[in-house]
């Protein structure tokens, strides 16, 4: 069987947004594939049963957040309308999807009221104009992906289920996060920060406005960071933070006495799932309550009973990225090493039935090992080791660092980085390492790197190359690095205190923290609380006299969390000591290109990374 290309890109189907019937009975969930005569991203809509074969519902190009009625009839979901995003609605029983929002900039994903008669959204309410100019009075006036705000925000709007009426719910000076519904259709909740240096001081609190409209009333203090909130049965559930912006994201319930926090008995990060950070919405299961939380760099269901620590009840080996349960099923999407992700349905018990089949067809995948390293300080650190293990004697080896810092590397197949296979079957051996910072492993570890980028965790990466070179896996003289985000700044910062590397390519990378305070649209968060305040002993930019390694520079034009000029700083400054060094812009690319940007220009990422490695480090170009 061959090995995988950089083809088969487009051969790749990304299942997600998992949404079970009511009665248990089906699954309706996107697949997204990479179209390659369009240079698009095609997402149509599909539904899978037990005993049947998965079938396509709606033929896209571009169809996105499938939600059923209560009474399991009609399907909601996402469609563009002269380029806009549109709540559209499916009968079952057969017939056209039909549009029921004509909102001038769009809606967001649907949200049925519990007797199925409304629907709520949030969307982008303002005007848009191009060519005005932008004033700004706080530093929130832009975000990755949607550019300069202006006078744009997101408010609440609930639409009639015949598309009769739509009315606005919310208005002013904020953004209102997702809606939910309370249990008897009269109120709806959701979160926004109201604050006037909400920019300065990370703040957000969780709100609830009458159906009808009115004025929305907070229910949470300032001891709670409020990110999102659902309503999970009876209860108001949010998921934030206790305190200040930093360590894991916890669960809270909600009510107007006061906000408490649910004790799940796990050291663990909740993830609520977000593009590159798997996870899934807090959810009812029978009287119990479903939530996802990531554990060695696998994100797993767990089910929380009163009183009772959290038991993990999906996931086994695989990463969860979306979950939805009824009628004592839980639907998942999962991805294993052999997967980018299939759709299971479980009972909670035993083992979960696969209602898909969405494996890279016809090509046999190297698949990572797991390792833990003892960094000098006696830390231990997982990692893991993807290499072709028929092949003897020491390798080329690439170390490759994950973003965030918080996020982590996990043992399933990667549709977004191809050239980690594409490297093993040329004798590479990859190294992805969950250094300190990184999810999965306890609170402490989580916030271990704080104030001290660099500095902290630069050990935990040095110490498993030297071990791997030790046992004669990796060749000392053909080591590389590189990552994207915050590993494209590990990608910078590392060439200034080893010479170890002979090519370094860092993608949405970070050179300077002080310039990059004042431009990204996280700047205060990074500064204030990633870094402590100190942020130029953290940069690379301070220390680039050190750095000799060839490097190429890889990076999104459009990029507002690590902004282009990032990649240009770093650019002036080693071309000017006459170091090798390559710039690549990619043109509208976001921070998040790699993950979602054309087609083109992701296969364009992984193609330059290995030819950057084969001109530097082996000297046998492809």
């Amino acid at each position: 069987m061959p090995r995988l290309t950089l083809d088969d890109l487009y051969h790749i189907a990304q299942p997600g947004d998992p949404h079970l019937r009511p009665d248990g009975s089906a699954v309706a969930y996107t697949v997204t594939t990479a179209v390659e005569d369009s240079d698009e991203n095609r997402t149509e809509i599909w539904l899978a049963a037990p005993g049947d074969e998965p079938r396509r519902l709606t033929g896209g190009p571009r169809d996105s957040s499938p939600r059923w009625s209560p009474d399991g009839r009609t399907l909601a979901f996402l469609r563009p309308v002269d380029g806009k995003p549109q709540i559209h609605l499916l009968p079952m029983d057969g017939g056209d999807a039909r549009p029921i929002t004509s909102a001038e900039l769009g809606a967001g994903a649907p949200v049925w009221s519990p007797d199925g008669t409304r629907l709520a959204y949030s969307g982008p309410y303002g005007t848009l104009d191009p060519n005005a100019p932008v004033v700004a009075d706080r530093l929130d006036y832009k975000a990755d992906g949607a550019g300069l705000l202006r006078d744009l925000r997101t408010h609440l709007f609930v639409v009639d289920a015949d598309g009769e009426e739509t009315r606005q719910l919310t208005d002013g000076d904020f953004h209102a996060g997702g809606p939910s519904w309370s249990p008897d259709g009269e109120r709806i909740a959701f979160t926004t920060s109201m604050a006037d240096d909400r920019d300065l001081t990370p703040e957000g609190g969780v709100y609830v406005v009458d159906a009808a409209g009115g004025e929305p009333k907070r229910l949470t203090g300032t001891d709670v960071i409020a990110l999102a909130v659902w309503w999970v049965g009876e209860r108001l559930v949010a998921a934030g933070f206790a305190g200040g912006p930093t360590g894991h994201t916890r669960l809270f319930t909600v009510a107007d006495e006061g906000t408490t926090e649910l004790e799940t008995g796990l050291d663990r990060n909740v993830m609520v799932g977000a593009p590159g950070y798997p996870g899934s919405v807090p959810q009812a299961f029978g009287d119990d309550l479903l939530f996802c939380a990531r554990d060695r760099g696998l994100t797993h269901g767990y089910r929380l009973s009163g009183g009772t620590p959290a038991v993990k009840i999906v996931g086994d080996d695989a990463s969860v990225s979306g979950m939805s349960a009824a009628a004592g099923r839980i639907a998942y999407v999962a991805a294993t090493p052999y997967s980018a992700g299939d759709v299971y349905l479980a009972t909670g018990e035993g083992p979960a039935l696969r209602l898909t089949d969405h494996a890279v067809p016809a090509v046999e995948l190297y698949t990572p090992r797991a390792r833990v390293f003892t960094a000098p300080d006696g830390t231990e650190v997982e990692a893991f080791v993807l290499r072709d293990e028929t092949i003897e004697g020491p390798q080329p080896l690439l170390l490759d660092v994950h973003g965030g810092p918080h996020n982590a590397w996990a043992p399933v197949f990667d549709g977004v980085h191809l050239y980690h296979q594409i490297l093993a079957a040329r004798g590479w051996t990859i190294l992805t390492v969950n250094p300190r910072a990184s999810d999965g492993y306890g609170e402490a570890f989580y916030t271990a790197a704080l104030g001290a980028w660099g500095v902290a965790d630069a050990q935990d990466f040095l110490q498993a190359i030297d071990d791997l070179v030790a046992e004669g896996v990796a060749d000392p003289e053909r080591l590389a690095v590189t990552g994207y985000s915050y590993g494209g700044y590990m990608s910078c910062w590392l060439p200034t205190v080893t010479d170890r590397f002979k090519a370094a390519i860092p993608g949405g990378a970070v050179a300077d923290l002080t310039s990059m305070s004042g431009t990204s649209d996280a700047g205060v968060y990074l500064k204030e609380f990633e870094c402590g305040g100190d942020v130029e002993p953290q940069s690379p930019l301070v220390r680039v006299s050190q750095v000799n390694t060839p490097t190429l520079i890889l990076h999104g034009e459009a990029d507002d969390r690590c902004p282009v000029g990032q990649a240009e700083q770093w650019f002036a400054a080693l071309r000017e000591r006459g170091v090798p060094v390559r710039l690549v812009r990619y043109p509208g690319g976001s921070h998040l290109f790699i993950l979602n940007g054309r087609p083109s220009h992701r296969r364009d990422y992984n193609e330059r990374i290995v030819q950057w490695l084969e001109q530097w480090v082996t000297g046998s170009p492809s």
